[in-house]
């Protein structure tokens, strides 16, 4: 595969220079080549910034890991919320 490259400018102090063109030199690198290997290093400390697909809710499973209609399971809910009502002494937002 074929990069395609473009040019750019980059300001360094003189005494920064001085290292990156001794440290590309003794690689046997031009100060581009130093650069741009500098450069995919630092990129790749950076998480991941590609968009995230939307958040949907998760859908509830049976035992038997079939999906199934959350509206069926209200005995279910009904008792998960009469458990934390007597454990926490707070009563639930329950319809």
């Amino acid at each position: 595969m074929i990069a395609i490259m473009q040019r750019t400018q980059i300001q360094l102090p003189d005494p920064l220079l001085k290292q990156v063109r001794q440290i590309a030199s003794e690689r046997d690198w031009s100060v581009a080549e130093f650069v741009r290997r500098g450069v995919e290093a630092y990129v790749q400390t950076f998480p991941d910034t590609a968009p995230k697909a939307a958040w949907t809710m998760p859908v509830l499973r049976g035992s038997g890991g079939h999906l199934v209609d959350p509206a069926t399971q209200r005995a279910e809910a009904d008792a998960m919320a009469a458990r934390f009502t007597r454990k926490h002494g707070v009563k639930g937002s329950g319809k």
